[in-house]
């Protein structure tokens, strides 16, 4: 008994996993409205009903669906902004040297289908359901900002920023750096050329460190 449980078990697992694998590359490539519980079906290799024995609607699939693929994504920017930031050395162009690294990883072309489904859902924004909306930018973007905030609070603390809200420092710093690159090329859909990628994260650290760096502004000061 305790053998076909399990394996019943797995069997379950395995369906939904096919369920949400087949729904996120329905999503990522036909969007919410035009994707259907059908067409999932198919491409997640089920029937519909066996959908339905997962999740009671699209709306709740979707939910799930942009959940997962946010909380990965947000998983792996977080590590690769740990990696570049969570040591640095001293000095203000050991801080620089950091932000650029930071700044080059966050703007990289970032193909793939939870990106391709971000293009969706700014596409169609006003036909998605709130609960989803809120699900993805609470599991992704602002988990990552959170992450982000905490580094630069850290280097507030240290007097390497001056005083100021880290989570709208953090949102300056991914603006200024990799903002450009992100509306550009449609979330890595057209991508840019590695030297202008290079040149808008430079200006954007740069300008960022102009704003919030205590010995940029020292330096910008008349007679200082």
């Amino acid at each position: 008994m305790t053998t076909v449980g399990a394996g019943a078990r797995r069997g379950l697992a395995d369906k939904r996993r096919a369920i949400l694998r087949g729904a996120l590359a329905v999503f990522a490539r036909e969007g919410y409205t035009r994707a259907s519980i059908d067409l999932i079906a198919r491409e997640a290799g089920v029937s519909t009903r066996t959908i339905y024995n997962h999740f009671r609607d699209k709306a709740a699939l979707f939910e799930t669906v942009i959940q997962e693929s946010a909380q990965r994504v947000a998983e792996e920017q977080i590590a690769e902004m740990d990696r570049h930031l969570a040591q640095v050395g001293e000095g203000p162009e050991a801080l620089e040297q950091a932000l650029l690294a930071f700044g080059r990883a966050h703007a990289q072309p970032t193909a793939g289908e939870h990106f391709a489904l971000v293009r969706q859902i700014q596409a169609e924004v006003l036909h998605i359901p709130a609960e989803a909306l809120e699900a993805w930018q609470e599991t992704g973007p602002r988990r990552v900002q959170r992450a982000l905030a905490g580094h630069l609070a850290r280097f507030t603390a240290e007097g390497r920023l001056r005083e100021a809200d880290p989570h709208r420092t953090a949102r300056h710093l991914v603006l200024l750096a990799a903002g450009e690159v992100t509306s550009r090329s449609f979330h890595g859909a057209v991508p840019l050329p590695e030297a202008e990628i290079d040149t808008i994260v430079a200006t954007g650290v740069d300008a960022f460190l102009r704003a919030y760096a205590p010995d940029r502004i020292c330096a910008a000061q008349p007679g200082s």
